[in-house]
C-alpha cells in the first residue's frame, strides 16, 4: 500500500499539469475558433507516424542528456542554467577535433566525447569555482557565462582557421569524417535513422541513476543538497561536493549537443540548434529529476514540437504548442506544492492518529492496573 502512495505522489504532480495544460490549450484554440478535438487528432496522427516517431526519438534524446545535466545540479539544489553555454562550446570544440584529427573512426568519436565532457565540466567548473570561492550565486554566473560562451564560438568559427565554409555563406568547423560519425540505424523507420547517440543517452540515465542511489557519492550529493549544515556536520565537505555535482552537470552537458553533431549535422556552425539548456530545465522539473520521469518529460516535449509541425497546414500557430508547454512548467510546480502540502498534512494526520491511539492504549492499561 505504502508503495503504490509513493508512486500515485510521483504522477499525480505531472498528471495534473498536463491536464490543467490541456484545457488551457483547448480554450485558447476555442478562441482562434479551431476545432478543439480535430487539432488534436491531427497531431496523434502526425506524431505517431514512424517518421515522426524516429524524430522524436532523436529530439527526446537532446533533451534527455540535458534535463539530466540540470537534475545533476538540482539534486545538490544548485541551479546549473549554463547548460547552453556550455554544450555549444563543447560541441564546437568537440567538432573541431573530429574534424581536425586523423584517427580510426570510432577512435575520433570517443576522442570527440571525451573532449566534449571535458569542455563541459571545465566551463561549468569556472562557476563553481566562483560559488566556492567568492560566493557568487551559480544562477548569475552561468547566466554570464553563457553570454561569454557564445562570443567565444563567433570568435573562433569566423576569426580563426578552425571555421571553414562548410556550406554556401555558413562557416563552421571542418567536416567530421564519415568513421567518426554516430548517424545511427533505420529502427523505425527505413528513411529515417535513430542517431547512435540515443543508445549512449540510456546508458547516461543508467549510471545517473546507479550513482545517485547506490554509491556513497551520491548520498553526499543528497545530503549536501538537503542539508548542507547537516552534511557538513556528519562529515560531507559540501564546498567539496558543490565543486563535484557542478563538474558532473558540466560534464553531461557537454555531451548535449553530440547527437546533432555526430548524427546529423557533422559540423559545428553558427546556426547550431541552441537553447536546449532551457529546455532540460523544464523537463528536469517535469520529471522530478528522476531518469525515468525525465525520460517520459523529454518524449512528451519532443511529441509536442515534432507533432507541432502540422497546425500550420491547419490554420493552426504552432506558438499554441509553446504555450502549452509553457503552462506545463508551471503547472508541475505549483502540482508539486499542492501534492507535497497534501503528503504532509496527511503524515501529520497519520501521527495525531498514532499518538490518539497511543494514548488510549496508555489509559486502557492504567485502569486495567486498578
Amino acid at each position: 500500500m505504502t508503495k503504490i502512495r509513493k508512486l500515485l505522489d510521483v504522477l499525480t504532480a505531472p498528471m495534473l499539469a498536463i491536464t490543467f495544460s490541456l484545457i488551457v490549450t483547448a480554450l485558447i484554440l476555442a478562441a482562434f475558433g479551431a476545432n478543439i478535438f480535430e487539432v488534436f487528432s491531427k497531431m496523434y496522427d502526425y506524431g505517431t507516424s514512424t517518421r515522426s516517431l524516429t524524430l522524436i526519438t532523436n529530439t527526446a534524446t537532446t533533451y534527455y542528456l540535458s534535463a539530466v545535466a540540470v537534475a545533476i545540479g538540482f539534486k545538490m539544489n544548485i541551479f546549473n542554467i549554463g547548460v547552453n553555454g556550455q554544450y555549444r562550446l563543447a560541441a564546437m570544440t568537440a567538432g573541431a577535433v573530429a574534424g581536425w584529427i586523423s584517427m580510426p573512426g570510432p577512435l575520433a568519436a570517443v576522442v570527440a566525447i571525451l573532449v566534449a565532457m571535458f569542455i563541459g565540466a571545465l566551463w561549468a567548473g569556472v562557476a563553481a569555482w566562483l560559488k566556492v570561492a567568492r560566493g557568487i550565486s551559480e544562477v548569475i554566473s552561468t547566466i554570464m557565462l553563457n553570454f561569454i560562451a557564445i562570443g567565444i564560438i563567433s570568435y573562433v568559427i569566423v576569426q580563426t582557421n578552425i571555421g571553414t565554409e562548410v556550406k554556401v555563406n555558413v562557416r563552421g568547423t571542418p567536416k567530421i569524417q564519415e568513421g567518426a560519425r554516430l548517424a545511427g540505424y533505420a529502427l523505425i523507420d527505413p528513411k529515417v535513422k535513430i542517431y547512435g547517440f540515443f543508445f549512449i543517452a540510456i546508458a547516461v540515465g543508467i549510471i545517473y541513476w546507479v550513482v545517485l542511489n547506490r554509491t556513497r557519492f551520491g548520498y553526499d550529493l543528497r545530503a549536501s543538497g538537503l542539508s548542507p549544515s547537516a552534511a557538513t556536520a556528519s562529515g560531507v565537505n559540501s564546498k567539496r561536493m558543490t565543486i563535484y555535482a557542478m563538474l558532473a552537470s558540466g560534464a553531461i552537458a557537454g555531451l548535449v549537443g553530440l547527437p546533432d553533431l555526430l548524427g546529423k549535422e557533422f559540423s559545428y556552425t553558427l546556426n547550431f540548434p541552441a537553447n536546449y539548456g532551457f529546455t532540460g530545465i523544464a523537463i528536469a522539473l517535469l520529471g522530478r529529476n528522476n531518469p525515468i520521469g525525465i525520460a517520459f518529460g523529454a518524449l512528451l516535449w519532443a511529441f509536442l514540437d515534432v507533432s507541432s509541425q502540422i497546425l500550420d497546414l491547419e490554420g493552426v500557430p504552432r506558438e499554441i504548442v509553446t504555450i502549452m508547454q509553457g503552462v506545463i512548467v508551471l503547472s508541475v510546480v505549483v502540482a508539486y506544492e499542492l501534492v507535497r502540502r497534501n503528503r504532509v498534512k496527511t503524515q501529520q494526520q497519520n501521527v495525531g492518529k498514532a499518538l490518539a491511539g497511543a494514548h488510549a492504549n496508555v489509559s486502557t492499561s492504567s485502569e486495567g492496573s486498578k
